[in-house]
């Protein structure tokens, strides 16, 4: 074994960083669990769908193309398009075609999915300062600086 003292802490960094995904990924399960239930049980709104809609109010006219919702979201097109089509029957979101080019399709949220959004913000708030409560600002800002790094710039 190389006890060279920048392998060694090369080898503690790797160590490091992959006990901090495996928790990452730990959380990031937790919270979903915790939104899905709670958005659920106030607002029949899984997590993703409330994540969807925050999303497109973000956007510019509320609307985005369904490839870049894929992106913000982490999901495939396909997948995206099997989100969105519960919550276009629902009339939370709508379909909306390019005037310039037929081929591009955005989403858009509607008045009743910026309804339904602004009463589920107040509920996920709420439950993700519950969740963070320990957590003092200075971690907290940190924290948000770290998951930027590891999402690349314009995240």
């Amino acid at each position: 074994m190389n006890t060279h003292p920048d392998t060694r802490r090369d080898d503690d960094r790797a160590a490091a960083a992959l006990d901090f995904c495996l928790r990452l990924a730990r959380v990031q399960a937790t919270v979903v669990r915790r939104l899905d239930a709670v958005l659920g049980g106030h607002h029949g709104l899984s997590f993703g769908d409330f994540m969807l809609l925050h999303h497109l109010s973000k956007a510019p006219g509320g609307r985005l193309r369904r490839v870049d919702l894929a992106e913000r979201q982490g999901l495939t097109a396909s997948g995206v398009t099997r989100t969105l089509l519960p919550m276009e029957k629902t009339g939370l979101v709508a379909r909306m075609a390019d005037e310039r080019d037929a081929r591009v399709g955005f989403a858009a949220i509607t008045p009743a999915g910026h309804n339904l959004l602004d009463n589920a913000l107040l509920t996920a708030r709420e439950t993700c300062a519950e969740l963070l409560r320990h957590a003092p600002q200075d971690q907290l800002d940190t924290l948000t600086a770290v998951l930027g790094n590891i999402l690349g710039p314009g995240a």
